[in-house]
């Protein structure tokens, strides 16, 4: 079955007028019945793919997103946002690499305690919440990162974080932190789901 190009306008107006990266359901409830979401979404990705901007599956999702090799000329347009102290930015590494995570993982990898405030700030920001509760004595609560930490960070899955070599390779390592890059997530099966989110002490 040919693709109808009229199908492949429609998709294109509605990625490039959402503000938030759209998923294949909310374009197909949008699109004429019959419509082939995947082979459209593949003929706009082809279409944009050496343009000035590139259409980007980031947490399951599409959004067009400057091409990579052009983001310098958006610089200065960027949105200044604060910056994460150094224990926040561990605490949201030790998570996103060791998820779910509870916060005495986190503090023994970090090797110092955890203050509340460095995970207000992760809340706050959207990147991380409670993932369930560990089937051990005590039924501590865990972590992971958030949809929100994925789009932030232009990743389509936890699975695409760059490893011990990516970033040796760009200078960000010089030796491996012992362990911090195995087992990027653990089986869901050792989790029972938490049943009222807000009520657990975060």
């Amino acid at each position: 079955m040919s693709l109808d190009p009229e199908h492949v306008r429609m998709a294109e107006a509605l990625l490039f007028a959402s503000k938030e990266p759209l998923d294949e359901a909310a374009l197909a409830e949008r699109l004429p019945d019959g419509a082939d979401i995947s082979a459209i979404l593949a003929t706009i990705e082809e279409q944009y793919r050496h343009k000035g901007v590139n259409l980007t599956r980031l947490a399951g999702k599409w959004t067009f997103l400057t091409a990579p090799d052009l983001s310098w000329l958006l610089e200065e347009e960027r949105e200044t946002t604060r910056r994460l102290s150094r224990a926040a930015l561990e605490t949201l590494a030790i998570i996103a690499y060791h998820q779910p995570a509870t916060r005495a993982e986190i503090e023994e990898i970090r090797g110092v305690g955890l203050s509340r405030g460095t995970m207000d700030v992760l809340f706050d920001a959207g990147w991380i919440r409670p993932r369930g509760r560990r089937r051990t004595p005590g039924r501590p609560v865990t972590y992971g990162v958030t949809e929100d930490f994925l789009i932030h960070f232009g990743l389509d899955d936890i699975n695409d974080l760059p490893g011990f070599d990516e970033m040796k390779a760009a200078g960000l390592l010089s030796t491996e932190p012992t362990g911090i890059f195995n087992d990027l997530a653990r089986p869901d099966e050792e989790l029972d789901e938490v049943e009222d989110p807000e009520e657990e002490e975060l």
